[in-house]
């Protein structure tokens, strides 16, 4: 299943609501492929189905009639072409430079929009490797909205995140495509890619954790103060 299956699954979900139909199970979100694309369809299905909600809604007040059925179909078409060329593929994908000065709650989503670009000039390995680090760093993003923006943890993050990451990339971009195999050192440069994104993926889900550490410590203690408090007052 696809990211544009996830939006096609949610329009439905929004329909099956409106008709009263059973609300349907929800599926694992799966790896990102292609995601330029995968965004643009996911943007026209979301709101193709509020165009069709809106309209069941309005037809249950006013009767929409063979007028009111053109201009919905006429909104669809409208909001396919729209959302299918915008935005362009510029906007979508900043430069490595300017990822150094984004916001620090800002910078996940930024860095993962870049990294897309470049993912189809990556060997496979590699690819899959962006694709978890952009999990990653969507895991990342919300605990940042509790970091000082000038501490320790924020400057650790914006070095990985924000710089040695893009630069890793473009060091890697800069090598000619017929010496990306060839060995040298022990290692090719395709092979000292997959190597270092592994270390950065890695590197990254370690600073979710120690962020997470607080919340993860304040939960087990809540759990063992429920347990002692009401389990350990029943009776036989």
């Amino acid at each position: 299943m696809s990211e544009v299956d996830d939006a096609i699954a949610a329009a439905r979900a929004s329909w099956s609501r409106i008709a009263g139909d059973p609300a349907p199970m929800p599926t694992r979100r799966p790896v990102r492929r292609n995601q330029p694309l995968g965004r643009r369809l996911k943007r026209i299905a979301i709101a193709d189905a509020a165009i069709l909600v809106a309209a069941v809604v309005i037809g249950m007040v006013v009767p929409l009639g063979i007028m009111g059925a053109l201009a919905v179909m006429a909104l669809l078409i409208a909001a396919t072409v729209v959302f299918a060329v915008w935005p362009p593929e510029n906007m979508t994908a900043p430069k490595p430079e300017s990822l150094r000065a984004v916001d620090l709650r800002a910078l996940p989503a930024r860095t993962e929009r870049w990294l897309q670009a470049q993912r189809p000039t990556l060997p496979a390995p590699a690819q899959h490797l962006v694709d978890r680090i952009g999990e990653r760093l969507d895991t990342l993003s919300p605990q940042l909205g509790r970091v000082e923006q000038d501490g320790e943890q924020a400057l650790e993050i914006r070095r990985l995140v924000g710089e040695q990451l893009p630069a890793f990339l473009t060091d890697y971009a800069r090598v000619p495509e017929s010496l990306r195999r060839v060995e040298r050192g022990g290692r090719t440069p395709d092979g000292a890619l997959v190597d270092g994104l592994g270390v950065i993926e890695r590197e990254i889900a370690q600073m979710t954790e120690r962020l997470a550490q607080s919340d993860l410590d304040s939960l087990q203690t809540r759990g063992r103060f429920l347990e002692m408090k009401y389990q350990g007052d029943r009776t036989p």
